[in-house]
């Protein structure tokens, strides 16, 4: 059985008097994919943020298995006045790493253009590519498919799994979508409101030529999963395709 890649213990963290996360534990093994499912402002990047190193917490422990960590932020925090290949080129100088990477996430064909001249879903893609130049073992993703719509999420998604699959990535999804979730995880941790608390953990044991936002058995494991008394603590995913 593999090994921890991340495992985060008794993790607590306060803004003032606003306490935002209470004692979570999260364990994800190597090669896996996790989500952390919760509503917004429970403290969801706030847990990333602090496995990154970017926010220091005010208790708990983050043990790291990994020598190299990607993030790929909610925004996509583009150089406007860069082209594709210079916004990564920022990142690093290697030139073959950064056609390589390119090529990975098809974009290479839009190397020259400027982030103004990308759709949401591009912007995103640079977003990855960014990320995977570091080569990490563990990618960090913070609500990457906030406001894209349906076919580009979906589009952008099986990108992600895919390159997860191919390059042994662990991967620590952060999403409010249970749909999302379910696609992309093996493991899902539901927190609840802030101050976030792990209120359910779910092992979801779906083939991946089901994992698709349009698939009947997924949305038959969607009811399967609330029929079985897991209750958001939030309501239920808001999807135009949940069926009735």
């Amino acid at each position: 059985m593999a090994g921890n890649a991340l495992k985060i213990e008794k993790l607590s963290k306060s803004y003032g008097t606003l306490k935002v996360l209470d004692e979570i534990d999260v364990e994800v093994k190597k090669g896996e994919r996790v989500a952390l499912l919760g509503p917004s402002g429970c403290g969801k990047t706030t847990i990333l943020k602090i496995v990154a190193g970017l926010t220091r917490p005010d208790g708990g422990n983050i043990l790291l298995e990994v020598s190299k960590i990607g993030f790929v932020f909610q925004e996509d925090r583009l150089i406007p006045w860069k082209t594709v290949c210079g916004n990564l080129e920022f990142v690093s100088s290697d030139t073959h790493k950064v056609e390589k990477v390119l090529k990975l996430v098809r974009l290479w064909d839009y190397r020259n253009f400027y982030p103004l001249q990308l759709s949401g879903g591009m912007k995103q893609r640079v977003n990855l590519a960014r990320a995977l130049l570091v080569e990490p073992d563990l990618l960090l993703l913070d609500e990457p498919f906030k406001g894209l719509d349906l076919e580009i999420k979906a589009e952008l998604m099986n990108e992600i799994l895919r390159m997860c699959r191919s390059m042994s990535i662990t991967a620590l999804l952060v999403t409010h979508d249970l749909r999302e979730a379910l696609i992309f995880a093996d493991r899902i941790y539901v927190l609840s409101p802030a101050p976030a608390r792990v209120k359910n953990v779910l092992e979801i044991d779906l083939p991946s030529e089901h994992r698709d936002f349009c698939d009947t058995k997924l949305l038959d494991k969607e009811k399967e999963v609330l029929s079985q008394g897991f209750w958001l603590p939030f309501g239920l995913p808001e999807s135009p395709l949940r069926s009735k």
